[in-house]
């Protein structure tokens, strides 16, 4: 197993001596007020203990309204998506096939490509295209003889912000029924678009998981407080083993979004704001970098930018650390992601647009010096 998280690294750098953090998935923008106000009001009231195992009944009728055709049966609100990802990773790898492996699309956010490891199942990458594209008769043609089990799948992505069609899905879902192969589709970033919005893989399918969080909806990436939607035979199964790894997420700051939520249409007005906030960021750090001298392929949305070295440089990691070390801006080296990205880096693009024209001038000047 690698040792190291360059992401936890590098943004740690920024933590500990100072600095600008693209590093590491942290949006810099405020909450919405209206929350904090609720969370304010409620803090007296007595909501200090373990809320139910299967999450908030408020929180998990909103969720039941916002994807019709689901029930209390086929949700459970955890410890954020990366709990949600694991905690489903934890049950199908109790009950797949022995010499099942798993399987993530180049490149490959960190847990996709460490939970197997831990759990001892072998881990297979499989190749996107230049336009982050995946050839879905290659997958199925791969799925099958590589005997995968389970498919890690993000869309938007991270690290690449590539958007799966409706018509891909549905594809993939067809895929894994016909094999019987399970897929984990995490959603977090599915309200972080740049055009059209994503469409949604809530499947009624027992070989399909879906995940989201408000972590990044809401600017909370602190609170911990994310979703799971799969059939109820699956949950009944899972609420199991969540009973004696996370048993609930906070009772408090579910409450606080529940009524959130509620009063203010889904954080529609706050969400609208912030994706045009980041889609700005990104247009920024996009053409500045383009004139360094960086490449990179088309990207829907999402916090981050994949991008590839201008040709002088060839080493993604050794630019990341000397970045920082001369001009304090983190990110992330390609190698975390991919085994073909020693000549890429990844930029978190959810900061405020002053930071952004600053880390900006700084890569610029590095980039010149170097």
């Amino acid at each position: 197993m690698k040792k190291i998280s360059y992401i936890s690294l590098m943004s740690n750098k920024v933590k500990k001596y100072g600095g600008i953090n693209l590093a590491q998935g942290i949006p810099g923008f405020s909450p919405p007020v209206e929350l904090l106000e609720i969370l304010s009001d409620i803090s007296k009231e007595n909501i200090h203990q373990y809320a139910p195992g299967n999450g908030n009944g408020r929180l998990i009728k909103l969720i039941m309204d916002k994807y019709k055709g689901f029930n209390e049966d086929n949700i459970m609100i955890v410890n954020g998506a990366t709990e949600a990802v694991s905690l489903i990773f934890t049950y199908l790898s109790g009950v797949m096939e022995k010499g099942k492996k798993v399987l993530g699309f180049d490149p490959v956010y960190e847990s996709y490509s460490r939970l197997p490891e831990i759990f001892g199942r072998e881990f297979r990458v499989f190749p996107t295209s230049e336009t982050g594209r995946v050839d879905l008769n290659e997958l199925e043609l791969f799925v099958k003889k590589e005997n995968i089990g389970v498919i890690f799948l993000n869309s938007p992505g991270n690290p690449l912000g590539t958007i799966w069609t409706e018509e891909e899905m549905r594809e993939l879902k067809s895929i894994a029924e016909r094999i019987g192969v399970y897929v984990i589709a995490d959603s977090v970033y599915s309200e972080i678009y740049f055009s059209d919005p994503p469409f949604q893989p809530v499947f009624d399918s027992e070989y399909f998981f879906y995940v989201n969080s408000f972590s990044k909806l809401l600017s909370i990436t602190g609170w911990r407080i994310g979703y799971f939607i799969c059939s109820a035979d699956h949950m009944s199964k899972i609420r199991l083993i969540h009973d004696y790894t996370g048993l609930c997420a906070p009772s408090i700051l579910q409450e606080a979004v529940a009524q959130y939520l509620e009063k203010y249409d889904f954080g529609k007005e706050y969400v609208a704001d912030l994706r045009k906030k980041i889609k700005r960021s990104f247009l920024l750090l996009h053409d500045i970098i383009l004139d360094c001298g960086f490449t990179f392929p088309h990207i829907d949305g999402g916090y981050f930018i994949w991008a590839k070295l201008p040709e002088k440089l060839d080493d993604g990691l050794k630019f990341s650390m000397d970045l920082y070390e001369s001009k304090k801006v983190a990110t992330v080296p390609g190698i975390h992601f991919s085994d073909n990205g020693q000549k890429w880096v990844r930029f978190n693009i959810a900061r405020p647009e002053d930071e952004i024209i600053e880390a900006g001038k700084r890569i610029k000047e590095f980039i010149a010096e170097n």
